[in-house]
């Protein structure tokens, strides 16, 4: 027996759409990501009536775009109500955002992979703790992801660094819902650590919605000691056009 998605349906009501015009939209959201959705008002009519339970990757992100709001406060059902958290013992688990909801069985290696292309302009977040000021910091870049196959090549934009003239890049591969590679950072010369070049590894959960990574880095410091912290990228847009970069040129807030 379906459940009917009341929620979904309030939230388009208090928009003011009607079914037709909720389906405009998400088609609408569609193209400004640069990908083609097939919505109808009949889509909408199954998805609130239950018939459907989980929405599609590219449709969860067209849904948040139109209503603002994340695709678990949605009404659907998992697998898309789960969120990649810290788990306080160092380290990364996926579990549900919401209660009532499984979570993922363990597996060492998750077997679904959330999209079927990265690509896009996606904001890298890390943290990492200076022993020469003893403090914790964060690094952020915009960077553009390009999608090969299975692997992943990361290249941040030109001025688009919270800590400035530092360009990132990773090269990473993806295996279902995990991806493992190498990131290197090529710190300022006029910077505080005078243009060191600091490299390692990461691996990455990937979230159902196949909008966030998250996971952990490890390198050496300037001691030759190994450090490690969070490390996550989000996505901003799924386009790579000269316009999309243009607008995110820029230092990220």
């Amino acid at each position: 027996m379906t459940t009917p998605n009341s929620t979904l349906r309030a939230v388009r009501i208090s928009m003011m759409l009607s079914q037709d015009d909720f389906a405009t939209a998400l088609r609408e959201a569609g193209e400004r990501a640069g990908y083609e959705l097939d919505a109808s008002k009949r889509l909408i009519q199954r998805w609130e009536s239950g018939a459907i339970a989980v929405p599609s990757p590219r449709y969860s992100r067209a849904l948040e775009s139109v209503t603002g709001m994340p695709i678990d406060t949605l009404g659907f059902q998992s697998p898309v109500m789960a969120r990649v958290t810290d788990d306080g013992a160092g380290g990364h688990d996926v579990h549900p955002s919401a209660e009532g909801v499984a979570a993922p069985s363990p597996s060492p290696t998750p077997q679904a992979s959330p999209r079927d292309n990265y690509s896009g302009l996606w904001l890298s977040k890390y943290e990492y703790f200076s022993s020469g000021r003893e403090s914790e910091f964060v690094g952020m870049h915009y960077v553009v992801v390009l999608q090969h196959g299975n692997r992943l090549t990361v290249r941040s934009l030109p001025e688009a660094s919270s800590n400035p003239n530092s360009p990132l890049s990773m090269d990473l591969t993806v295996d279902g819902g995990v991806v493992t590679g190498t990131w290197v950072e090529q710190t300022a010369t006029d910077g505080y650590y005078c243009g060191a070049r600091y490299h390692g590894a990461i691996q990455m959960l990937i979230e159902p919605t196949g909008r966030r990574m998250a996971g952990k880095w490890v390198g050496f410091g300037k001691d030759f000691d190994m450090n490690t912290g969070p490390w996550e990228l989000r996505l901003q847009e799924s386009s790579t056009t000269q316009k999309t970069i243009a607008k995110y040129s820029r230092i990220p807030e």
